[in-house]
């Protein structure tokens, strides 16, 4: 027991969410009896991440965001902080380490006089796999959280069209491309997942490190290279290289062994990671960005005091801000250290050669998009995806999708 309220854990509301869940539907409550056992499978293995998120959290004395300030209890709770659980974004890098954890952890309580706090824990250190996240937060599991848009590829990839490989070669035009399907990204996480999209943060560009000379896109050719989603997959294939889907935390062993000889990953995590010290050149082209969002189950986000809900409405546009800022400088500041450049200042100094986009670079960039990126994807998401795109992205950027064959 804490402030008179009994120790809550994600986990231990689990079956209580998914009941209510399934209940809306118009079924009986679950039993495992009831349930057909693939199912019972997937449910059984959120449960166990959601056990692993209790324990990165700190389980003991957990407070829900969704009636903290109404329950009765010991006389202390009057003037007790109203506390909030948030799983924040990728750990260990500047985004959440500047920006995301300060916010929550001391600016909120600064800005509320004390009255409102928060602890965070990275989903990538909370034991829930991405592409969970949209589940768990519309279970009402997951009140608060953030989840990468690049997860949503296999159940829902009309969400990632913003940031299709090639489609956006500097961050101004990630914000062009953004707002135009931003709208549509909000509406569609309200009415069909019952999550209140706060934030959409952005992540460094993704660059081309590669182990052998590289001084044009088109040299690509008959190259291993790490990728990390289809559509880098796609972007690859078409510059005749052979894309080689590789997590993050393999980058290293698989060019070391030889699998790979070029990898897709962020110009400062790259150096974060020691890749000046196995890759000669870095190429400046921004094949993709990475976008997460951060957002709230629609039910606890209602039950929130009318005065916090405020706050974080005038506070979480500065925040969002701040980490596009951030990205931009760490972007810069990561290809400044790759090469070694007097101006490094938050990485390893190297000595890599950065490659500039050539004239050729760019007309490869947008041959590739419109005759294989688009169209693949469009096939991969169907009919309704080509009507999505040429509603939001496709007037903006001048560029229209077929529909699916």
């Amino acid at each position: 027991m804490q402030n008179g309220r009994q120790s809550w854990c994600f986990a231990d509301s689990f079956t209580g969410a998914l009941n209510n869940w399934w209940n809306t539907a118009g079924q009986r409550p679950l039993s495992p009896d009831a349930m057909h056992p693939a199912h019972t499978s997937i449910l059984l293995r959120l449960k166990r991440h959601c056990a692993v998120l209790c324990l990165a959290l700190g389980v003991a004395g957990v407070v829900q965001a969704a009636g903290a300030a109404s329950t009765p209890g010991a006389s202390s709770t009057a003037t007790a902080p109203y506390r909030l659980r948030i799983v924040g974004g990728l750990a260990g890098i500047s985004q959440y380490i500047r920006q995301e954890e300060p916010f929550w952890t001391k600016e909120l309580s600064r800005l509320s006089a004390g009255r409102f706090q928060a602890e965070i824990v990275p989903f990538d250190r909370a034991g829930v796999p991405g592409a969970e996240m949209l589940r768990l937060l519309q279970l009402g599991v997951v009140p608060f959280g953030t989840t990468l848009m690049s997860s949503f590829t296999a159940q829902y990839p009309e969400y990632t069209a913003p940031d299709l490989a090639g489609l956006n070669p500097d961050i101004a035009t990630l914000k062009t491309t953004l707002a135009a399907f931003r709208p549509y990204l909000e509406k569609a996480l309200r009415e069909q997942h019952g999550v209140e999209a706060l934030a959409i943060y952005v992540y460094p560009a993704q660059v081309v490190f590669c182990k052998k000379p590289l001084r044009t896109l088109s040299e690509l050719t008959g190259r291993r290279v790490r990728v990390s989603s289809a559509s880098q997959a796609d972007f690859v294939g078409a510059l005749g290289g052979v894309p080689v889907l590789t997590s993050f935390s393999q980058i290293v062993p698989s060019l070391t062994a030889g699998n790979t000889e070029c990898a897709i990953t962020g110009t400062m995590s790259g150096n974060i990671l020691g890749l000046p010290s196995i890759t000669t050149h870095v190429h400046t082209l921004p094949v993709t960005w990475g976008l997460a969002v951060f957002g709230a189950n629609q039910a606890a986000w209602a039950a929130l005091p009318a005065d916090l809900r405020t706050l974080l409405q005038r506070e979480l546009p500065r925040l969002e801000a701040a980490i596009w800022a951030e990205s931009e400088r760490e972007t810069a500041d990561g290809l400044a250290c790759n090469r070694g450049a007097p101006t490094c200042s938050a990485g390893t100094k190297g000595s890599m050669v950065v490659v500039p986009v050539s004239p050729q670079d760019e007309r490869s960039r947008q041959e590739i998009l419109e005759s294989t990126v688009l169209p693949r994807w469009v096939q991969r998401c169907g009919a309704r995806c080509a009507q999505v795109w040429n509603q939001t992205i496709g007037p903006a950027r001048g560029l229209q999708a077929a529909p699916a064959k």
